[in-house]
C-alpha cells in the first residue's frame, strides 16, 4: 500500500495535550509545555473524500520559530503541511492557542 508513517511533536508553548484515550486534541495538564501525536500513517487522497467536521488542521513546522523566507511558491520555507487532527473544539479555539506540529524540537 502506498503512504509513509510519520510523528511529529506538538508545538511547544501551545499547552495543549493529544487526549490518547479519545484520539483527539485535548486541553493540557498544567506545567505541559508540549506532546507527542501518534505515529500517523500519511496516505494520498482527493481533498473531495475529506470531511473536515470535528476537524483542526493544524500547520506543521520544519522549526519552532515558524517563519521562514518567502518561496517562489509563495509559501514560507518553513512550513510543510497540515496535519487534520480530531478535535471537539472549533478551529478558532486551537488557532488562538498556537497549536501547530513540528518535526523537531529545539535543543
Amino acid at each position: 500500500s502506498s503512504g509513509i508513517n510519520a510523528e511529529w511533536p506538538l508545538q511547544p508553548g501551545s499547552r495543549e495535550l493529544w487526549d490518547r484515550t479519545e484520539m483527539k486534541m485535548g486541553e493540557a495538564a498544567p506545567k505541559i509545555l508540549y506532546d507527542t501525536v501518534p505515529v500517523v500513517w500519511l496516505k494520498p487522497i482527493e481533498t473531495k473524500n475529506i470531511s473536515k467536521e470535528g476537524i483542526y488542521e493544524a500547520p506543521v513546522y520544519k522549526t519552532s520559530e515558524r517563519r521562514g523566507t518567502l518561496s517562489t511558491t509563495g509559501h514560507s520555507t518553513n512550513f510543510v503541511m497540515f496535519m487534520m487532527l480530531k478535535s471537539d473544539q472549533p478551529e478558532e479555539h486551537w488557532v488562538n492557542r498556537g497549536v501547530a506540529l513540528l518535526t523537531q524540537l529545539d535543543d
